[in-house]
C-alpha cells in the first residue's frame, strides 16, 4: 500500500500554492492520509523511542509512491562534537542552508520524505537532538534551552551560514527559541504543529522555602515513585507487542491516564501513534527503535519526563515569539487534537509576520502528507530567501 494524496488548493491557480505573509491557506488530501495523538501521546510516542529492541516486522516497507526516500542508515549519517558529546545529522544537498529539526522521540529519519526533495534547491540539515535518535544520550539535567544551545552551536559550527529552521513539535519550540536568540542567522522559521504554551509572562512564580520533611522525606519518596511508575511503562513500552500496538492498532488502549499531583508524576494515556497504517513500515518502527540500544535510554527517558516534561511552563510561546524577528510559516495538521488548529490561529494572531497553512493532518505532518508539506514548504521558502 502506499500513500500518494492528490493536493486540492483553494487558490484560483490550481498547480500553484503562492504564500504572501500574514496569510492562510487550507490543504486537503483526499486519502485518508494522518497521523492523530492524543494528548499525552508526545509521551508513549518518547517512551517508545527511549525504551524498545528492534523487531522484525510484517508491516508495509514500500516508500510513498513516487515520492523519494532518504536511505536509511543504521550507523548513521554525519556526526559532530558538541560538548563533549556525540551529535548525528544529515546532510545534503546545495544552496540557500534549511536545518530540520525533529520532535520528541523521533530523529533526523523522520524527515526521510522531505529531505530528498528539499535538497534539490537547498542545502539541507536534519539534526537529532542532545538525547534523541543517533546523538548521544547524554546523563544531564535536560532543559528546553539544552536543545537551543545545540542547535545555535550548530548553525554558528557546522552550517556557518543564514539559515531558515524547520521544525515538528518539540523541534518546532527548540527552532523558535533559537531564532530569537540568533536573529542576524536565523532569517526565517517554519513551524509544524509545534509544542510551546501561551501564558502569563508576568507573573511571579512563589516558592516557599523547602521544610525539612520536605527535603528529607516527601521529595526521596516522590522521587521513588516517579522512577517505579515510570520504569514499569519503560519496560512495558520495551516489548514488541506494544511497539505494534502503539502504531498499528485500531484501538484506544487506556492505561494509567490523569496525573499524580501529589507526586508529580505524568500518567500515560496510550493509543495509536499513525492511525493510516500505510506510513508504518520497518524504516519507521527502526528508526524510532534503535535508540533504545544505548544503555542511558531509560534514564535519559526518565529525566526529560520527570524534569523537562513537568516544567514546559518556564518558557511561554508569549515570550518567544516576541522576540522573534523574521517571517514565520505555520504547517499546521488540524487533525491534531494536542495541538490543534486554535493554537495556531492564536499564534498567527499574536505574531503577524505570519502565514500559515492549515492541513487535513495528524501531529506529524511531514510523514503523514509530504506531497503537500514539501510543495508549501518550497513555495514559502523561495520568498522568504529573497526576503533575506
Amino acid at each position: 500500500m502506499s500513500c500518494s494524496p492528490s493536493i486540492d488548493l483553494f487558490n484560483p491557480n490550481a498547480n500553484r500554492l503562492v504564500i504572501a505573509p500574514s496569510s492562510t491557506f487550507h490543504l486537503t488530501a483526499r486519502s485518508k492520509c494522518k497521523c492523530v495523538t492524543n494528548r499525552r501521546g508526545f509521551s508513549i510516542k518518547g517512551i517508545v523511542a527511549a525504551g524498545v529492541s528492534v523487531m522484525g516486522s510484517s508491516v508495509i516497507t514500500d516508500p510513498v509512491q513516487g515520492l523519494e526516500r532518504l536511505p536509511f542508515k543504521p550507523e548513521g549519517y554525519n556526526f559532530w562534537t558538541w560538548r563533549g558529546h556525540k551529535i548525528h545529522y544529515v546532510e545534503q544537498g546545495e544552496g540557500f542552508p534549511i536545518v530540520l529539526i525533529h520532535g520528541f522521540g523521533a530523529s533526523a529519519f523522520h524527515w526521510r520524505y522531505n529531505i530528498p526533495k528539499l535538497a534539490k534547491g537547498y542545502k539541507v540539515y536534519a539534526i537529532d537532538l542532545l538525547g534523541f535518535g543517533w546523538s548521544e544520550k547524554a546523563i544531564i539535567e535536560y532543559d528546553a534551552m539544552v536543545w537551543t544551545d545545540q542547535v545555535k552551536d550548530f548553525l554558528k559550527e557546522i552550517v556557518k551560514e543564514r539559515a531558515i529552521l524547520v521544525g515538528n513539535s518539540l523541534g518546532g519550540f527548540t527552532a523558535l527559541t533559537t531564532a530569537a536568540e540568533l536573529p542576524e542567522q536565523v532569517v526565517g522559521v517554519a513551524l509544524l504543529n509545534s509544542a510551546g504554551q501561551f501564558g502569563d509572562v508576568n507573573r511571579e512564580t512563589t516558592n516557599s522555602e523547602e521544610t525539612a520533611l520536605q527535603a528529607y522525606v516527601l521529595k526521596p519518596l516522590k522521587e521513588i515513585f516517579q522512577r517505579i511508575v515510570l520504569g514499569l511503562l519503560f519496560w512495558q513500552a520495551k516489548q514488541p507487542a506494544r511497539i505494534k500496538s502503539v502504531l498499528k492498532s485500531d484501538l484506544l488502549m487506556k492505561r494509567i491516564i490523569g496525573r499524580g499531583r501529589e507526586f508529580g508524576v505524568l500518567y500515560i494515556l496510550d493509543t495509536k501513534v499513525y492511525i493510516n497504517t500505510s506510513n508504518v513500515d520497518d524504516y519507521l518502527v527502526e528508526s524510532i527503535t534503535m535508540p533504545a540500544a544505548d544503555p542511558n535510554a531509560g534514564e535519559v527517558y526518565y529525566r526529560l519526563m520527570t524534569r523537562f516534561m513537568m516544567n514546559q511552563t518556564k518558557y511561554t510561546l508569549n515570550s518567544v515569539l516576541s522576540k522573534l524577528s523574521c517571517p514565520l510559516l505555520l504547517l499546521w495538521g488540524d487533525l491534531d487534537p494536542w495541538v490543534g488548529p486554535a493554537k495556531a490561529n492564536r499564534i498567527k494572531e499574536f505574531y503577524p509576520n505570519t502565514s500559515l497553512v492549515n492541513l487535513q493532518a495528524g501531529h506529524c505532518p511531514h510523514d503523514e502528507v509530504p506531497e503537500l508539506v514539501n510543495g508549501a514548504l518550497i513555495e514559502w521558502l523561495s520568498n522568504a530567501v529573497k526576503m533575506s
